[in-house]
């Protein structure tokens, strides 16, 4: 099996690496300075013990790739830049191909299923960051990260066994989940706040911001009839298994805001949460207004860090229920 990484920035950087590292067959598909770099300097992969450049096989476009019948791609670009990259694999790779989605949000896996038959899903627990071109960095070790994989919409195979296992002997831990969107949905619930913590300074009235966004998200997929992975069971799952032990600024979107990348994948976070709560009519203006707020900062490249907390706390109506 040979994976190919699609959108090897912090989080698919990480994977790339650390699976080249530990003797899988990768090759990465990145553009821009980042492939540049990439080609012809090799990736530099941080992580708290040590330093390493790797010569990962890096292309600038799936068109580019010598595509095997052994190719599994992993797919870990941001929601919003989906629909682009799954129609130039199927121009390249035809819709055999299986596309495992190790990203954020619940939405990339149908959007594949429409191109591809053989979908998973991976819940990405993985704190990493990229803000350089050529540069990823794990922080945490010696976990790198919890990367749960699944056959959409549900079920488990040979080839998320195969993916599991290439994981799990390269410094993640990776368990078959035969219903992984569960989590996923967990996972979506605590990326509400990540619009907070791109936008504001820490602080109680930031904590409190994305407390009311997770409370909305909770109820609007309460009224969906959704099933989702209990506080009990992410927590013992992550346990003390991660230990992030080099510094970052922030998360996912943090990250994006401070590379001034001009888009956001918070339609698919908060975003996902506001078309949920329309078709069912609920209402979440929390969620609603982070969505708002953190498209517009990233239309006019807004430092992260520029918005009070306070300001946006002022424009919700008060809570129906106590605090």
């Amino acid at each position: 099996m040979r994976i190919v990484v699609f959108g090897a920035g912090a989080v698919g950087g990480v994977i790339a690496g650390r699976l080249f590292e530990h003797g899988n067959d990768v090759i990465a598909i990145v553009r821009g300075a980042h492939f540049e770099a990439m080609r012809d300097h090799g990736m530099r992969l941080v992580d708290p013990d040590h330093k390493v450049t790797l010569p990962v096989p890096v292309v600038d476009d799936p068109a580019h790739v010598d595509w095997r019948p052994d190719d599994v791609v992993v797919i870990t670009t941001k929601t919003q830049d989906s629909t682009g990259a799954l129609d130039a694999l199927v121009a390249a790779a035809g819709t055999q191909v299986p596309i495992v989605c190790a990203q954020n949000g619940v939405a990339n896996e149908r959007i594949a299923l429409r191109r591809f038959e053989h979908v998973y899903a991976i819940c990405v627990m993985l704190p990493a960051e990229h803000l350089e071109p050529g540069v990823v960095a794990a922080s945490s070790a010696p976990v790198s990260g919890l990367l749960d994989i699944g056959r959409y919409p549900a079920g488990t195979d040979e080839v998320a066994t195969s993916v599991a296992a290439a994981l799990s002997g390269a410094t993640f831990e990776s368990t078959r989940r035969p219903d992984i969107m569960r989590w996923k949905y967990r996972k979506l619930l605590m990326n509400l706040a990540n619009a907070v913590e791109a936008l504001c300074a820490p602080g109680d009235d930031a904590i409190e911001l994305g407390r009311r966004a997770r409370r909305e998200g909770s109820a609007v997929l309460g009224a969906a009839g959704i099933d989702v992975a209990s506080i009990e069971e992410d927590r013992e799952r992550r346990g003390d298994r991660l230990t992030p032990r080099l510094a970052r600024g922030g998360g996912s979107t943090w990250q994006s805001l401070r590379r001034a990348t001009g888009s956001l994948e918070t339609d698919y976070l908060n975003g996902e949460i506001a078309l949920l709560a329309r078709l069912h009519g609920v209402a979440c203006p929390a969620n609603e207004l982070l969505q708002t707020i953190a498209n517009d900062a990233a239309r006019r490249g807004l430092a992260p860090g520029s918005v009070r907390a306070s300001d946006l706390l002022a424009q919700l109506p008060a809570p129906l229920t106590p605090e």
